[in-house]
């Protein structure tokens, strides 16, 4: 079974590759390589897969789910400017498809209980783009 929690925040970046010229980074990222940054409200999906608990009926109380993604997504990445304010974006490209790896990254170790894994993280960027991302073992 799946069960799926939905979060936004609103931040800012830019997507510049420092080992590309200015004009190589505008060709390849266009508008969102202004390294003055653009922003977006995103909404961000955590679905987790498991078998609800034969006790409480759930795979996962969604109120802790709940605090999970607070605090290790929403608290930190709220109202900042990722490039300047959220590591690893200091280094690595904050394009949506890093930003949902980035997520995994900060939740998949709390959302392992004995009967429930993370089994996808889905990020909008806008209303009409995606990213799903499954796992680094995933494909």
């Amino acid at each position: 079974m799946k069960i799926t929690r939905r979060a936004e925040f609103s931040a800012s970046h830019f997507c510049a590759n420092p080992a590309l010229s200015r004009d190589e980074n505008q060709a390849l990222y266009g508008e969102a390589a202004n390294p003055h940054g653009h922003g977006h409200n995103y909404i961000l999906e955590v679905t987790l897969d498991g078998a609800p608990d034969p006790v409480t009926g759930m795979v996962m109380d969604l109120k802790q789910l709940k605090d999970v993604i607070q605090q290790e997504v929403i608290e930190p990445m709220d109202h900042r400017f990722l490039n300047h304010e959220v590591p690893p974006f200091d280094k690595v490209i904050p394009t949506t498809e890093n930003i949902a790896r980035e997520v995994w990254r900060r939740l998949a170790a709390r959302l392992r209980t004995s009967s429930a894994l993370l089994d996808c993280v889905r990020l909008y960027e806008t209303e009409d783009l995606y990213v799903e991302y499954f796992g680094e073992n995933a494909r």
